[in-house]
Formats: structure tokens, sequence, C-alpha cells
């Protein structure tokens, strides 16, 4: 029973970190990027779907402290991300690896 229950507030916390990392993708990533994470933002960028959360979550890091300038988009990407807090950013990383 204790398994189950552990189980269970996983998914749930996973439901919710999802549902987090979805809004803020919506609001700040899917008009370059689309909504699954397979568009050449801006004819630059790497398909962004699928990558690990950690690759991910170290790109948006180095985007939001200006020292990361992949294909020359650090400075738009700086301005994205430059609101979010470590949470939204470990959300948002988590949500688009999971994108297929």
């Amino acid at each position: 029973m204790k398994k189950l229950a552990i189980s269970a507030l996983i998914l749930a916390t996973s439901s919710i970190l999802m549902a987090d990392g979805a809004a803020t993708y919506n609001s700040k990533c899917a008009s370059c990027h689309g909504a699954n994470g397979k568009t050449v933002a801006l004819g630059k960028s790497p398909v962004i779907a699928g990558q690990s959360s950690a690759a991910l979550l170290k790109k948006l890091q180095g985007y939001k402290a200006g020292t990361l300038n992949t294909n020359g988009m650090g400075a738009v990407m700086k301005g994205n991300v430059a609101t979010l807090d470590d949470k939204a950013l470990s959300d948002v990383a988590a949500y688009v690896s999971k994108l297929k």
C-alpha cells in the first residue's frame, strides 16, 4: 500500500510539473519552436523536442545568464527566459524533454 501511495504521489507531482511546464512553454516558446517543439525556430535552432531535460535546462540557464549564444540567438532567448525563475526553467525543460 505504501508503494502505491508513493507511486501515486510521484505521478501527481509529475503531472503538475508537466502542466506548469506546458503553460510556460505555450506562452513563451511555442510561437517560435512550435506546439510540439519540432519547428526550427527562426530557421536557426535545432529541434528541441525530446532533448534531455538536463541538456535543455543547461541551455536555458546559459541563455538566461547571457553566456550562451547558439546560432546568434542568445539575445532573443535571453529576452524570452529573463523573467523565468529556476523552477519555471526546470519545468519547461522537463516538459520539452517529453515532447515527441
